[in-house]
């Protein structure tokens, strides 16, 4: 599309913002890339925290800066709205982070729950990264899980009102999603997704560590798993983050959405038809 269109490519993968994390990210190579320019990628190292709030200033910069156009194209629905949407994100204080992730999940929960009964229904309670990041949020303003989800609810229709205008078009691969989950990790297993992540174990920072793949890698390399187990739970964790970003995306009124095509340049023409 992007050669059809003499356009440029921005990701919104939050993930293939880091260096190195090439396998387990599916970043495209550099064949793939055809000679186009491709925006967010191998933007820090992988020990860098890269926040969203970050990740919308520099892709606002692009934006600001192009001469040409622009395809907009990923997976986090939420880096995709930083980009496109006004949105605020919540303070934070990494004095306060680092106190918070030397306390012990259980507390942190305890907390959260004094505060909020109902924390659990908003917030990963077996996920310390975003335990610790809930409990941050409430010292620093006083906003529970809860409370903030329900004043994002509230603001929704009128947060679906663009800061940049766009066309979107998502393409949706219906029940075969999870027999392409299953291909893609094993094109990734057999790539040297192993190699990589023990090649980086050193160097994964805490947002990079969490990755879905890389986790999982990680905890096998420690000896927690076997190969196969833990390419198993790489595909079930996967499988429910594709559902979850499907939810995300399919909440979101200005996407016209088209079946998945598996030849390639007949999905192109489809979403540019879609796009006309």
């Amino acid at each position: 599309m992007a050669l059809r269109l003499g356009a440029e490519v921005i990701s919104v993968d939050s993930m293939q913002v880091y260096r190195g994390m090439d396998i387990g990210t599916a970043k495209p190579t550099i064949i793939e890339r055809r000679g186009v320019t491709h925006h967010m990628i191998d933007v820090v190292e992988p020990e860098d925290e890269f926040s969203v709030a970050e990740f919308r200033r520099l892709a606002r910069r692009v934006i600001a800066e192009a001469d040409r156009p622009l395809i907009v194209t990923g997976g986090s629905g939420l880096h995709f709205r930083a980009v496109v949407d006004p949105m605020s994100f919540a303070p934070t204080d990494p004095e306060l982070r680092a106190e918070l992730e030397a306390t012990p999940l259980d507390d942190l929960v305890d907390e959260l729950r004094a505060v909020d009964e109902e924390s659990g229904t908003r917030v990963d309670l077996a996920n310390k990264r975003r335990v610790v990041r809930a409990v941050e949020i409430y010292r620093l303003t006083g906003e529970s899980p809860s409370r903030r989800a329900t004043s994002a609810e509230a603001d929704d229709v009128a947060r679906y009102v663009p800061e940049l205008e766009f066309t979107a078009v998502g393409v949706d691969p219906g029940d075969a999603v999870d027999e392409r989950i299953a291909r893609r990790l094993a094109d990734m297993r057999s790539g040297g997704l192993l190699e990589e992540v023990a090649r980086l174990r050193d160097r994964l920072g805490r947002t990079a560590r969490s990755a879905v793949g890389y986790a999982e890698v990680l905890d096998h390399l420690n000896g927690g798993s076997t190969l196969d187990e833990t390419f198993a739970l790489i595909e079930q964790r996967t499988r429910k983050l594709a559902r979850k970003q499907r939810t995300w995306f399919q909440r979101d009124p200005r996407i016209r959405w088209i079946p998945w095509c598996d030849a390639e340049a007949r999905q192109a023409e489809r979403v540019l038809e879609a796009l006309a």
